[in-house]
Protein backbone atom coordinates (compact mmCIF):
# COMPACT_ATOMS: atom_id res chain seq x y z
CA UNK A 1 0.00 0.00 0.00
CA UNK A 2 1.40 2.97 -1.21
CA UNK A 3 1.13 5.75 1.40
CA UNK A 4 0.80 9.35 0.09
CA UNK A 5 2.63 12.20 2.54
CA UNK A 6 0.09 15.11 3.37
CA UNK A 7 2.00 18.40 3.14
CA UNK A 8 1.47 21.20 5.25
CA UNK A 9 1.76 24.88 4.29
CA UNK A 10 4.19 26.76 6.56
CA UNK A 11 1.76 28.93 9.00
CA UNK A 12 1.16 32.50 7.14
CA UNK A 13 2.43 35.06 9.65
CA UNK A 14 0.26 37.03 11.60
CA UNK A 15 0.31 40.78 10.41
CA UNK A 16 3.50 42.49 9.48
CA UNK A 17 3.56 45.93 11.79
CA UNK A 18 4.82 45.96 15.04
CA UNK A 19 2.81 43.98 17.98
CA UNK A 20 4.81 45.45 20.80
CA UNK A 21 8.81 47.28 21.43
CA UNK A 22 10.81 47.27 24.15
CA UNK A 23 12.08 50.20 26.32
CA UNK A 24 15.03 51.50 23.93
CA UNK A 25 11.96 51.71 20.82
CA UNK A 26 13.31 48.27 19.00
CA UNK A 27 9.94 46.73 17.49
CA UNK A 28 8.86 43.04 17.16
CA UNK A 29 5.68 42.41 14.90
CA UNK A 30 3.97 39.16 16.49
CA UNK A 31 5.88 36.02 15.25
CA UNK A 32 9.05 37.96 16.06
CA UNK A 33 8.30 38.54 19.39
CA UNK A 34 6.94 34.73 20.11
CA UNK A 35 10.31 33.51 18.44
CA UNK A 36 11.40 35.77 21.76
CA UNK A 37 9.26 34.39 23.87
CA UNK A 38 10.24 30.53 23.21
CA UNK A 39 13.69 31.85 23.80
CA UNK A 40 13.19 33.27 27.15
CA UNK A 41 10.16 31.28 28.67
CA UNK A 42 10.52 28.36 26.90
CA UNK A 43 7.03 28.03 25.39
CA UNK A 44 4.61 30.82 23.17
CA UNK A 45 2.29 31.55 26.58
CA UNK A 46 -0.65 33.38 25.75
CA UNK A 47 -0.33 35.55 29.23
CA UNK A 48 3.02 36.33 28.14
CA UNK A 49 1.82 37.37 24.15
CA UNK A 50 -0.69 39.74 25.56
CA UNK A 51 1.71 40.92 28.46
CA UNK A 52 4.42 42.28 25.63
CA UNK A 53 1.46 44.78 24.09
CA UNK A 54 0.87 45.80 27.56
CA UNK A 55 4.42 46.77 28.32
CA UNK A 56 4.43 48.58 24.90
CA UNK A 57 1.32 50.44 25.67
CA UNK A 58 2.91 51.60 29.20
CA UNK A 59 6.06 52.34 27.62
CA UNK A 60 3.90 54.54 24.97
CA UNK A 61 2.38 56.90 27.47
CA UNK A 62 5.67 57.51 29.89
CA UNK A 63 7.90 60.63 29.79
CA UNK A 64 10.82 59.05 27.87
CA UNK A 65 13.45 61.29 30.36
CA UNK A 66 11.78 59.29 33.42
CA UNK A 67 13.74 56.58 35.21
CA UNK A 68 10.80 54.02 35.78
CA UNK A 69 10.02 50.86 38.24
CA UNK A 70 7.23 48.48 37.34
CA UNK A 71 4.86 46.42 39.11
CA UNK A 72 3.25 43.21 38.12
CA UNK A 73 -0.31 42.11 39.88
CA UNK A 74 0.30 37.97 38.97
CA UNK A 75 3.22 35.94 39.41
CA UNK A 76 2.21 34.14 36.34
CA UNK A 77 3.94 34.80 33.24
CA UNK A 78 3.22 38.36 33.03
CA UNK A 79 6.07 39.28 34.87
CA UNK A 80 8.66 37.58 32.24
CA UNK A 81 6.70 40.32 29.70
CA UNK A 82 8.69 43.36 31.67
CA UNK A 83 11.74 41.65 32.15
CA UNK A 84 11.89 41.07 28.26
CA UNK A 85 11.20 44.37 27.40
CA UNK A 86 12.61 46.66 29.85
CA UNK A 87 15.24 46.75 32.30
CA UNK A 88 13.17 46.23 35.12
CA UNK A 89 13.82 43.07 36.89
CA UNK A 90 13.40 40.97 39.51
CA UNK A 91 17.04 40.62 40.31
CA UNK A 92 17.65 44.75 40.16
CA UNK A 93 14.11 45.19 42.39
CA UNK A 94 13.23 47.50 39.65
CA UNK A 95 10.40 44.50 38.90
CA UNK A 96 8.04 43.93 42.15
CA UNK A 97 5.54 40.98 41.77
CA UNK A 98 2.45 41.46 44.08
CA UNK A 99 0.32 38.77 43.76
CA UNK A 100 -2.91 39.73 43.69
CA UNK A 101 -3.83 37.56 40.74
CA UNK A 102 -4.98 40.08 38.94
CA UNK A 103 -3.77 39.66 35.06
CA UNK A 104 -2.15 43.57 35.30
CA UNK A 105 1.12 45.66 35.44
CA UNK A 106 2.55 48.66 35.93
CA UNK A 107 5.32 51.02 35.23
CA UNK A 108 5.85 54.53 37.12
CA UNK A 109 8.46 57.27 37.50
CA UNK A 110 10.57 55.74 40.23
CA UNK A 111 10.84 59.38 41.84
CA UNK A 112 7.20 60.29 42.31
CA UNK A 113 5.29 57.44 41.93
CA UNK A 114 3.08 58.43 38.66
CA UNK A 115 2.31 56.29 36.33
CA UNK A 116 0.38 53.99 34.06
CA UNK A 117 -1.79 50.87 34.95
CA UNK A 118 -2.63 48.59 31.91
CA UNK A 119 -5.23 45.13 32.43
CA UNK A 120 -7.18 42.65 30.51
CA UNK A 121 -10.75 44.71 30.76
CA UNK A 122 -13.16 41.54 31.54
CA UNK A 123 -16.16 43.82 30.00
CA UNK A 124 -14.17 43.95 26.20
CA UNK A 125 -13.22 40.51 26.51
CA UNK A 126 -16.20 38.90 24.96
CA UNK A 127 -15.80 39.96 21.68
CA UNK A 128 -13.38 37.30 21.40
CA UNK A 129 -14.12 34.02 22.47
CA UNK A 130 -11.15 31.98 22.30
CA UNK A 131 -8.90 34.68 24.43
CA UNK A 132 -12.25 34.14 26.84
CA UNK A 133 -11.98 30.62 26.96
CA UNK A 134 -8.15 30.92 27.67
CA UNK A 135 -8.48 33.43 30.11
CA UNK A 136 -11.25 32.11 32.20
CA UNK A 137 -10.35 28.31 31.80
CA UNK A 138 -13.20 27.58 30.01
CA UNK A 139 -11.85 24.86 28.34
CA UNK A 140 -8.75 22.30 28.85
CA UNK A 141 -5.46 23.86 27.22
CA UNK A 142 -5.50 20.92 25.19
CA UNK A 143 -8.54 21.69 23.24
CA UNK A 144 -7.52 25.60 22.95
CA UNK A 145 -6.91 26.16 19.00
CA UNK A 146 -3.78 28.12 19.26
CA UNK A 147 -3.56 29.45 15.90
CA UNK A 148 -7.07 30.96 16.58
CA UNK A 149 -6.09 32.18 19.70
CA UNK A 150 -2.89 34.15 18.62
CA UNK A 151 -5.18 35.49 15.21
CA UNK A 152 -7.39 36.93 17.79
CA UNK A 153 -4.74 38.70 19.90
CA UNK A 154 -3.29 40.48 17.03
CA UNK A 155 -6.62 41.60 16.07
CA UNK A 156 -7.52 42.88 18.85
CA UNK A 157 -4.31 44.84 20.07
CA UNK A 158 -5.10 47.40 22.69
CA UNK A 159 -8.95 47.06 22.07
CA UNK A 160 -8.58 44.03 24.50
CA UNK A 161 -7.36 46.37 27.73
CA UNK A 162 -8.13 49.05 29.64
CA UNK A 163 -5.07 52.07 30.67
CA UNK A 164 -5.47 53.88 34.56
CA UNK A 165 -3.60 56.85 35.46
CA UNK A 166 -1.96 55.70 38.88
CA UNK A 167 0.24 56.72 41.45
CA UNK A 168 2.23 54.27 44.01
CA UNK A 169 2.44 54.00 47.49
CA UNK A 170 5.15 55.43 48.83
CA UNK A 171 6.52 51.86 50.28
CA UNK A 172 6.99 51.09 46.39
CA UNK A 173 9.13 54.30 46.28
CA UNK A 174 11.68 52.93 49.01
CA UNK A 175 14.81 51.67 47.53
CA UNK A 176 15.94 48.24 48.41
CA UNK A 177 18.46 47.01 50.40
CA UNK A 178 20.37 44.00 51.79
CA UNK A 179 21.41 45.90 54.74
CA UNK A 180 23.79 44.61 57.30
CA UNK A 181 24.58 41.07 57.13
CA UNK A 182 25.68 38.41 59.70
CA UNK A 183 26.63 34.55 60.54
CA UNK A 184 23.47 32.54 61.34
CA UNK A 185 24.74 31.00 64.69
CA UNK A 186 22.75 27.96 63.65
CA UNK A 187 24.00 27.01 59.50
CA UNK A 188 26.75 29.53 59.37
CA UNK A 189 25.65 31.03 56.43
CA UNK A 190 25.72 35.00 55.52
CA UNK A 191 21.98 36.42 55.76
CA UNK A 192 20.47 39.88 56.31
CA UNK A 193 20.05 40.69 59.85
CA UNK A 194 16.89 42.66 59.33
CA UNK A 195 15.34 38.65 59.31
CA UNK A 196 15.78 37.76 63.11
CA UNK A 197 18.01 36.36 65.37
CA UNK A 198 19.00 33.45 62.72
CA UNK A 199 18.45 32.69 59.02
CA UNK A 200 14.73 32.48 57.56
CA UNK A 201 16.22 28.95 56.20
CA UNK A 202 16.91 28.06 59.71
CA UNK A 203 13.25 29.76 60.66
CA UNK A 204 11.63 26.93 58.65
CA UNK A 205 11.70 28.26 54.88
CA UNK A 206 13.69 26.47 53.59
CA UNK A 207 12.06 24.94 49.81
CA UNK A 208 14.29 21.37 50.64
CA UNK A 209 14.09 19.13 53.70
CA UNK A 210 17.44 19.58 55.58
CA UNK A 211 18.83 17.76 59.02
CA UNK A 212 17.88 18.90 62.55
CA UNK A 213 20.89 21.15 63.75
CA UNK A 214 21.95 20.93 67.41
CA UNK A 215 21.01 17.08 68.34
CA UNK A 216 23.09 14.55 67.86
CA UNK A 217 20.29 12.12 66.24
CA UNK A 218 17.74 12.66 64.22
CA UNK A 219 14.78 11.27 66.87
CA UNK A 220 16.98 12.71 70.22
CA UNK A 221 14.95 14.77 72.65
CA UNK A 222 17.23 16.47 74.83
CA UNK A 223 21.18 15.86 76.05
CA UNK A 224 22.92 12.76 77.40
CA UNK A 225 22.01 13.69 80.95
CA UNK A 226 23.42 12.24 84.54
CA UNK A 227 20.38 10.15 86.04
CA UNK A 228 21.15 8.59 89.59
CA UNK A 229 18.97 5.48 91.63
CA UNK A 230 16.78 7.79 94.06
CA UNK A 231 19.72 6.39 96.90
CA UNK A 232 22.83 7.41 94.96
CA UNK A 233 21.14 10.96 94.46
CA UNK A 234 21.64 11.65 98.08
CA UNK A 235 23.80 14.86 98.24
CA UNK A 236 23.66 15.57 94.45
CA UNK A 237 21.90 18.96 93.24
CA UNK A 238 18.22 18.56 91.47
CA UNK A 239 18.43 19.39 87.73
CA UNK A 240 15.31 20.20 87.41
CA UNK A 241 12.17 21.30 89.50
CA UNK A 242 10.16 18.35 90.58
CA UNK A 243 6.48 18.36 91.48
CA UNK A 244 4.21 17.04 94.10
CA UNK A 245 0.74 16.42 93.14
CA UNK A 246 -2.26 16.26 96.08
CA UNK A 247 -5.32 15.73 93.87
CA UNK A 248 -7.39 18.85 94.46
CA UNK A 249 -5.98 20.21 96.93
CA UNK A 250 -2.16 21.38 95.86
CA UNK A 251 0.23 21.31 93.02
CA UNK A 252 3.95 22.84 93.31
CA UNK A 253 7.34 21.99 92.97
CA UNK A 254 8.70 20.05 96.20
CA UNK A 255 12.18 20.54 94.79
CA UNK A 256 13.32 23.20 92.57
CA UNK A 257 16.30 23.71 90.21
CA UNK A 258 19.80 23.50 91.87
CA UNK A 259 18.36 22.10 95.09
CA UNK A 260 20.52 19.46 97.00
CA UNK A 261 19.17 15.98 97.60
CA UNK A 262 19.51 15.30 101.45
CA UNK A 263 18.63 11.75 103.09
CA UNK A 264 15.97 12.80 104.74
CA UNK A 265 14.34 13.76 101.28
CA UNK A 266 14.26 10.15 99.52
CA UNK A 267 11.24 8.91 101.40
CA UNK A 268 9.70 12.01 100.16
CA UNK A 269 10.31 11.76 96.72
CA UNK A 270 9.51 7.89 96.61
CA UNK A 271 5.98 9.31 97.91
CA UNK A 272 6.20 11.31 94.78
CA UNK A 273 6.48 8.42 92.82
CA UNK A 274 10.11 9.32 91.95
CA UNK A 275 12.58 6.21 91.91
CA UNK A 276 15.17 8.00 89.71
CA UNK A 277 16.38 11.58 89.36
CA UNK A 278 18.38 13.75 86.79
CA UNK A 279 21.28 15.31 88.83
CA UNK A 280 22.67 18.88 87.74
CA UNK A 281 26.41 17.65 88.18
CA UNK A 282 28.79 16.42 86.16
CA UNK A 283 26.79 17.07 82.57
CA UNK A 284 28.07 16.47 79.51
CA UNK A 285 28.60 19.64 77.25
CA UNK A 286 25.10 20.93 76.33
CA UNK A 287 26.36 23.49 73.45
CA UNK A 288 23.29 22.74 71.55
CA UNK A 289 20.11 23.08 73.93
CA UNK A 290 18.84 25.42 76.24
CA UNK A 291 17.60 24.40 79.86
CA UNK A 292 13.71 25.18 80.32
CA UNK A 293 14.28 27.55 83.21
CA UNK A 294 16.73 29.65 80.82
CA UNK A 295 14.41 29.42 77.48
CA UNK A 296 11.13 30.19 79.39
CA UNK A 297 13.20 33.47 80.80
CA UNK A 298 14.22 34.85 77.58
CA UNK A 299 10.85 34.14 76.23
CA UNK A 300 9.07 36.24 78.97
CA UNK A 301 11.37 38.99 78.99
CA UNK A 302 10.36 39.58 74.86
CA UNK A 303 7.07 38.83 76.05
CA UNK A 304 5.92 41.24 78.49
CA UNK A 305 5.16 44.86 77.79
CA UNK A 306 4.21 47.75 79.84
CA UNK A 307 2.01 46.85 82.18
CA UNK A 308 2.93 43.47 82.56
CA UNK A 309 5.05 41.57 84.97
CA UNK A 310 6.10 37.91 85.61
CA UNK A 311 8.13 36.71 88.66
CA UNK A 312 11.41 35.07 88.42
CA UNK A 313 12.83 32.48 88.90
CA UNK A 314 10.31 30.37 86.85
CA UNK A 315 8.63 27.17 88.76
CA UNK A 316 8.48 23.68 86.63
CA UNK A 317 10.09 24.97 83.73
CA UNK A 318 7.08 27.57 83.39
CA UNK A 319 6.88 31.51 83.95
CA UNK A 320 3.36 33.13 84.49
CA UNK A 321 2.21 36.46 83.68
CA UNK A 322 0.07 39.11 85.79
CA UNK A 323 -1.24 42.29 85.23
CA UNK A 324 1.05 45.14 86.45
CA UNK A 325 -1.58 47.52 86.12
CA UNK A 326 -5.12 47.75 86.12
CA UNK A 327 -6.57 48.68 82.26
CA UNK A 328 -7.20 46.76 78.93
CA UNK A 329 -5.27 43.74 77.84
CA UNK A 330 -3.75 43.47 74.05
CA UNK A 331 -2.12 39.89 72.77
CA UNK A 332 -0.41 40.49 69.45
CA UNK A 333 -2.17 37.71 68.03
CA UNK A 334 -0.31 36.82 64.31
CA UNK A 335 3.13 36.56 66.76
CA UNK A 336 1.38 34.64 70.03
CA UNK A 337 0.02 32.15 66.63
CA UNK A 338 3.80 31.51 64.78
CA UNK A 339 5.28 31.36 68.40
CA UNK A 340 3.51 28.57 69.06
CA UNK A 341 4.26 27.13 66.04
CA UNK A 342 7.66 27.00 67.03
CA UNK A 343 8.43 23.23 68.18
CA UNK A 344 8.64 22.66 71.41
CA UNK A 345 7.87 26.17 73.30
CA UNK A 346 4.39 27.10 74.11
CA UNK A 347 2.36 30.37 75.84
CA UNK A 348 -1.23 30.25 76.32
CA UNK A 349 -3.09 33.64 77.24
CA UNK A 350 -6.55 34.86 78.42
CA UNK A 351 -8.40 36.04 75.70
CA UNK A 352 -7.07 39.76 74.72
CA UNK A 353 -9.28 43.40 74.82
CA UNK A 354 -10.71 41.80 78.29
CA UNK A 355 -10.59 44.25 81.22
CA UNK A 356 -8.25 43.04 84.19
CA UNK A 357 -7.37 44.12 87.40
CA UNK A 358 -3.62 44.35 89.14
CA UNK A 359 -2.42 40.98 89.88
CA UNK A 360 -5.13 38.80 87.54
CA UNK A 361 -3.10 36.20 85.73
CA UNK A 362 -2.51 37.10 82.12
CA UNK A 363 -0.97 33.74 80.81
CA UNK A 364 2.28 31.82 80.73
CA UNK A 365 4.84 30.53 78.94
CA UNK A 366 7.62 27.32 78.69
CA UNK A 367 9.43 24.97 77.21
CA UNK A 368 7.97 21.59 76.29
CA UNK A 369 11.57 19.55 77.53
CA UNK A 370 13.70 19.67 79.82
CA UNK A 371 16.76 20.89 77.28
CA UNK A 372 15.15 22.84 74.35
CA UNK A 373 17.13 22.06 70.91
CA UNK A 374 19.38 25.63 70.87
CA UNK A 375 17.43 26.04 66.90
CA UNK A 376 14.21 25.98 68.55
CA UNK A 377 15.33 28.40 70.87
CA UNK A 378 16.92 30.88 68.55
CA UNK A 379 13.62 30.38 66.07
CA UNK A 380 11.11 31.11 69.08
CA UNK A 381 13.23 34.16 70.18
CA UNK A 382 13.31 35.14 65.92
CA UNK A 383 9.30 35.10 66.18
CA UNK A 384 8.89 37.00 68.63
CA UNK A 385 11.28 39.63 67.76
CA UNK A 386 11.99 42.80 69.59
CA UNK A 387 7.92 44.30 70.60
CA UNK A 388 5.99 42.50 73.65
CA UNK A 389 2.91 39.84 72.87
CA UNK A 390 1.27 41.12 76.33
CA UNK A 391 0.05 44.43 77.29
CA UNK A 392 -2.22 46.26 79.66
CA UNK A 393 -3.00 49.86 78.44
CA UNK A 394 -4.61 51.76 81.48
CA UNK A 395 -8.34 53.16 80.86
CA UNK A 396 -7.67 57.05 80.94
CA UNK A 397 -10.69 59.15 83.13
CA UNK A 398 -12.63 60.58 79.97
CA UNK A 399 -15.11 63.33 80.20
CA UNK A 400 -17.60 61.94 78.32
CA UNK A 401 -20.81 64.46 77.01
CA UNK A 402 -23.56 62.66 76.45
CA UNK A 403 -26.17 63.90 73.58
CA UNK A 404 -29.63 62.30 73.47
CA UNK A 405 -31.22 62.31 70.67
CA UNK A 406 -35.04 62.21 69.61
CA UNK A 407 -37.72 64.34 69.04
CA UNK A 408 -40.17 61.99 71.17
CA UNK A 409 -37.85 62.66 74.12
CA UNK A 410 -37.21 66.55 73.60
CA UNK A 411 -40.74 67.04 73.67
CA UNK A 412 -41.54 65.37 76.68
CA UNK A 413 -43.75 62.58 75.26
CA UNK A 414 -41.34 59.69 75.86
CA UNK A 415 -38.65 59.51 79.46
CA UNK A 416 -35.40 59.31 78.64
CA UNK A 417 -33.76 55.98 79.54
CA UNK A 418 -30.09 56.13 77.90
CA UNK A 419 -28.39 58.46 80.58
CA UNK A 420 -28.77 56.20 83.62
CA UNK A 421 -27.68 52.90 81.34
CA UNK A 422 -24.46 54.84 79.98
CA UNK A 423 -24.11 56.54 82.95
CA UNK A 424 -23.52 53.47 85.45
CA UNK A 425 -21.40 51.52 82.34
CA UNK A 426 -18.97 54.64 82.05
CA UNK A 427 -18.74 55.39 85.61
CA UNK A 428 -17.66 51.62 86.27
CA UNK A 429 -14.87 51.86 84.13
CA UNK A 430 -13.59 54.95 85.65
CA UNK A 431 -14.68 57.91 83.26
CA UNK A 432 -17.07 60.52 83.95
CA UNK A 433 -20.43 62.52 82.34
CA UNK A 434 -19.63 66.28 82.21
CA UNK A 435 -22.70 67.17 80.50
CA UNK A 436 -25.63 65.83 78.98
CA UNK A 437 -27.77 66.89 75.98
CA UNK A 438 -31.28 65.90 74.76
CA UNK A 439 -31.75 67.36 71.32
CA UNK A 440 -34.78 66.96 68.49
CA UNK A 441 -33.88 64.60 65.61
CA UNK A 442 -32.66 67.89 63.56
CA UNK A 443 -29.60 68.07 62.26
CA UNK A 444 -28.54 71.78 63.07
CA UNK A 445 -29.67 70.80 66.66
CA UNK A 446 -26.93 68.06 66.74
CA UNK A 447 -24.42 70.27 65.40
CA UNK A 448 -24.89 73.04 68.21
CA UNK A 449 -25.69 69.97 71.06
CA UNK A 450 -21.78 68.50 69.68
CA UNK A 451 -20.89 71.86 69.84
CA UNK A 452 -21.48 72.96 73.38
CA UNK A 453 -20.71 70.04 74.78
CA UNK A 454 -17.36 69.61 73.40
CA UNK A 455 -16.86 73.80 74.48
CA UNK A 456 -18.12 72.20 77.91
CA UNK A 457 -14.93 70.08 78.44
CA UNK A 458 -15.75 66.63 76.64
CA UNK A 459 -13.05 64.46 75.24
CA UNK A 460 -15.26 61.47 74.67
CA UNK A 461 -18.89 62.20 73.05
CA UNK A 462 -21.44 59.69 72.93
CA UNK A 463 -24.40 60.23 70.67
CA UNK A 464 -27.43 58.23 70.99
CA UNK A 465 -30.54 56.57 69.07
CA UNK A 466 -30.81 57.87 65.79
CA UNK A 467 -28.92 55.73 64.13
CA UNK A 468 -31.42 53.44 62.15
CA UNK A 469 -32.63 53.79 58.64
CA UNK A 470 -36.03 55.61 59.60
CA UNK A 471 -36.46 59.15 57.90
CA UNK A 472 -36.09 60.99 61.16
CA UNK A 473 -32.81 59.22 61.85
CA UNK A 474 -30.58 62.21 61.27
CA UNK A 475 -27.90 61.82 64.42
CA UNK A 476 -25.09 60.12 61.68
CA UNK A 477 -26.39 63.24 59.34
CA UNK A 478 -26.00 65.71 62.13
CA UNK A 479 -22.68 64.12 62.97
CA UNK A 480 -21.50 64.73 59.55
CA UNK A 481 -22.47 68.06 59.66
CA UNK A 482 -20.48 68.78 63.02
CA UNK A 483 -17.68 67.81 61.28
CA UNK A 484 -16.40 64.18 62.27
CA UNK A 485 -13.79 62.24 60.69
CA UNK A 486 -12.97 58.81 60.27
CA UNK A 487 -16.43 57.44 60.42
CA UNK A 488 -16.95 53.75 60.39
CA UNK A 489 -20.64 53.09 60.85
CA UNK A 490 -22.00 49.51 60.56
CA UNK A 491 -20.30 47.02 63.22
CA UNK A 492 -20.22 42.92 62.51
CA UNK A 493 -21.75 43.01 66.34
CA UNK A 494 -25.19 41.96 67.56
CA UNK A 495 -26.97 43.72 69.24
CA UNK A 496 -25.33 46.76 68.78
CA UNK A 497 -24.83 46.44 64.20
CA UNK A 498 -26.00 49.94 64.15
CA UNK A 499 -23.24 51.43 66.38
CA UNK A 500 -20.94 54.38 64.89
CA UNK A 501 -17.21 55.18 65.46
CA UNK A 502 -15.77 59.06 64.77
CA UNK A 503 -13.40 61.41 65.51
CA UNK A 504 -14.17 65.52 66.12
CA UNK A 505 -10.84 66.46 66.65
CA UNK A 506 -9.35 65.07 69.66
CA UNK A 507 -12.36 64.05 70.28
CA UNK A 508 -13.43 60.71 69.96
CA UNK A 509 -17.32 59.92 69.04
CA UNK A 510 -19.10 56.66 69.72
CA UNK A 511 -22.52 56.10 68.42
CA UNK A 512 -24.95 54.20 70.71
CA UNK A 513 -28.09 52.76 68.65
CA UNK A 514 -31.32 52.26 70.27
CA UNK A 515 -30.66 48.31 71.02
CA UNK A 516 -28.40 49.80 74.37
CA UNK A 517 -31.93 50.48 75.82
CA UNK A 518 -33.27 46.85 75.85
CA UNK A 519 -30.39 44.38 75.52
CA UNK A 520 -28.07 44.56 78.91
CA UNK A 521 -24.73 44.45 76.53
CA UNK A 522 -24.32 45.37 73.13
CA UNK A 523 -21.55 46.41 71.33
CA UNK A 524 -21.08 49.47 73.53
CA UNK A 525 -19.30 47.49 75.98
CA UNK A 526 -16.59 46.11 73.56
CA UNK A 527 -16.24 49.05 72.42
CA UNK A 528 -15.94 51.46 74.65
CA UNK A 529 -12.88 49.96 76.67
CA UNK A 530 -10.89 50.05 74.01
CA UNK A 531 -11.59 53.95 73.16
CA UNK A 532 -10.53 54.81 76.98
CA UNK A 533 -7.28 52.49 76.12
CA UNK A 534 -6.05 54.33 73.64
CA UNK A 535 -6.11 50.88 71.20
CA UNK A 536 -6.95 52.22 67.75
CA UNK A 537 -9.87 50.53 66.25
CA UNK A 538 -9.54 50.26 62.37
CA UNK A 539 -12.43 48.73 59.80
CA UNK A 540 -10.40 45.47 59.54
CA UNK A 541 -10.21 45.47 63.39
CA UNK A 542 -13.99 45.71 63.42
CA UNK A 543 -14.15 42.96 60.78
CA UNK A 544 -12.41 40.68 62.87
CA UNK A 545 -14.91 41.58 65.97
CA UNK A 546 -17.51 39.44 63.58
CA UNK A 547 -16.37 36.39 64.98
CA UNK A 548 -17.28 35.69 68.11
CA UNK A 549 -19.58 39.04 68.46
CA UNK A 550 -23.48 37.90 68.86
CA UNK A 551 -24.89 38.15 72.36
CA UNK A 552 -26.67 35.21 73.45
CA UNK A 553 -28.86 37.60 75.42
CA UNK A 554 -29.01 34.90 78.35
CA UNK A 555 -31.35 35.61 81.13
CA UNK A 556 -28.68 36.21 83.71
CA UNK A 557 -25.62 38.13 82.05
CA UNK A 558 -22.50 36.90 83.12
CA UNK A 559 -20.63 39.00 80.71
CA UNK A 560 -17.70 39.82 80.48
CA UNK A 561 -17.16 36.56 81.98
CA UNK A 562 -18.98 34.84 78.88
CA UNK A 563 -18.02 34.52 75.27
CA UNK A 564 -19.57 37.61 74.24
CA UNK A 565 -16.76 39.67 72.26
CA UNK A 566 -13.57 37.61 72.65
Amino acid sequence: MTSIAKVVPPRQLIGDGPWCRDHTHIPYTFDEYIHRIRRFHGYAAPGLILGGKMVSMALDRLDESILFDSVCETAFCLPDAIQMLTLCTTGNGWLKVVPLGRFALSLYDKLNGSGFRVHIDSAKINAWPEIKAWFYKLKPKAEQDNDRLHEEMATAGENLFSVQTIRMQPAFLEKREVGPTADCPICHEAYPVRHGRICRGCQGSAPYRQPRQGASSPIQDQPPLKVLPLADAVGHRALHDMTRVVPGQAKGAAFVHGQRIAAGDVCRLQRMGRANVYVADDVPERDGWVHENDAALAFARVMAGPGVAFETPPKEGKINFTAADDGLLTIDEARLEAFNLVPNVMCATRKGYSIVKTGRPLGGTRAIPLFLPRTDFEKALTVLGETPVFRVHPLRRARVGVLITGTEVFKGLVEDGFESILRAKIEKIGSRIVGSLVVPDQRQAIVDGVQELIAGGADLLVTTAGLSVDPDDVTRLGLLDAGVTDLRFGMPILPGAMTLLARIGAVDVLGVPACALYYQTTALDLLLPRLLAGVSVTRQDLARMGHGSFCLSCESCSFPKCAFGK
